[in-house]
């Protein structure tokens, strides 16, 4: 709003410096002459800018905008010429400017000014109307942007619960089915992953320090179900402050890798490295590229969804690289969190 009111401001200003400008040219007539010839000229303004550049121009009805403005600029004219009383009242100032012989072109021009004063009102308001309706749409745009990041967000975010929540399932059924006493232990820790999941990564933004503790808590989990457990590694490096993180980011990436990560003698190698530089934290996950095969319908979900929110929430923010690297299944991620 405030923009608009300095626009409309310097637009007056223009107008007063036209209305001198008027006086002068117009110095045998009494000065009442131009002020009357400026409020007929700021009508016209406001006419063009609120009814006929939102009725026709913005419309594309170009043939009947260039008609109406014709139309109006002749009922201007011809009101100002001869409605318009000129004659100044007796015993009133004399004229601004000395009268005297005037050459030829100066009565042309003196015939040519008011249109082209009238015209300038209407080319001023044309611009500032659709100035004004260019950066309204700029922002409407951008608030549909905003509408279908959050949408897609929600989609994303909706499709990584239940993949999340099968995993680990799947995770306390095998230790389960093993009879293992850290059965009841993974039950404990799946109810804190989910307490977090449903309490706290429904917000905007979480706090590191508890993102990287759902990734701790989650890590451990998928330990306690694999019997040789010593290829299987967490380290965060760093001072772990004040840093917000996007929910749920990173557990996409570890998830794809015990998943994956176990080759055909069963063996298990997922190692994880956080490091954590003020602003900046950088990710990498190694797996094995195990013997299980990929399901080209489903196995790609949690990892897709990641990548598609990285786009989203950080897209000139982050730099990801999956590669394969001596038998094993790399992801870097460096991700400024700033």
């Amino acid at each position: 709003m405030s923009r608009k009111v300095l626009l409309h401001a310097g637009v007056w200003l223009i107008f007063l410096s036209l209305l001198t400008v008027e006086i002068y040219w117009n110095a045998e007539r009494f000065p009442m002459f131009a002020a009357s010839a400026l409020v007929l000229n700021m009508l016209l303004f406001y006419l063009n800018y609120s009814v006929l550049v939102p009725r026709f121009l913005l419309r594309k009805k170009t043939k009947t905008y260039i008609l109406s403005i014709v139309l109006a600029l002749a009922i201007t004219l011809c009101f100002r010429e001869f409605v318009i009383v000129d004659q100044p009242p007796e015993g009133m100032r004399k004229p601004l400017r000395p009268l005297g012989p005037e050459p030829p072109f100066f009565n042309i021009l003196k015939f040519l000014f008011p249109f082209f004063i009238s015209l300038s009102f209407v080319v001023i308001g044309t611009a500032v109307k659709v100035y004004e309706e260019w950066n309204r749409s700029l922002v409407e745009e951008k608030e549909i942007e905003a509408f279908k990041t959050r949408t897609e967000l929600h989609y994303l975010k909706n499709q990584l619960s239940p993949h999340f929540l099968f995993n680990s399932l799947n995770s306390i059924y095998s230790l389960i089915n093993a009879k293992s006493e850290e059965a009841s232990e993974a039950v404990i820790m799946l109810s804190e992953l989910m307490r977090y999941m449903l309490y706290q990564a429904d917000s905007e933004f979480v706090a590191l320090a508890d993102e990287l503790a759902y990734t701790q808590n989650y890590v451990r989990l998928q330990r306690l179900r694999i019997a040789n457990n010593e290829n299987v590694t967490l380290n965060i490096h760093g001072a772990v402050t004040h840093q917000k993180i996007r929910p749920l980011l990173l557990i996409s990436f570890i998830e794809n890798a015990f998943k994956y990560g176990t080759d055909y003698k069963g063996n298990t190698e997922v190692r994880i490295v956080i490091t954590v530089k003020e602003q900046t934290l950088e990710f990498e996950c190694r797996n094995l590229i195990g013997a299980r095969k990929r399901d080209q319908h489903n196995s790609g979900i949690g990892l897709k969804n990641t990548t598609d929110r990285l786009e989203l929430l950080y897209a000139e923010k982050h730099h990801l690289k999956v590669y394969e690297e001596d038998s094993k299944f790399v992801v870097h991620l460096k991700l400024n969190l700033d």
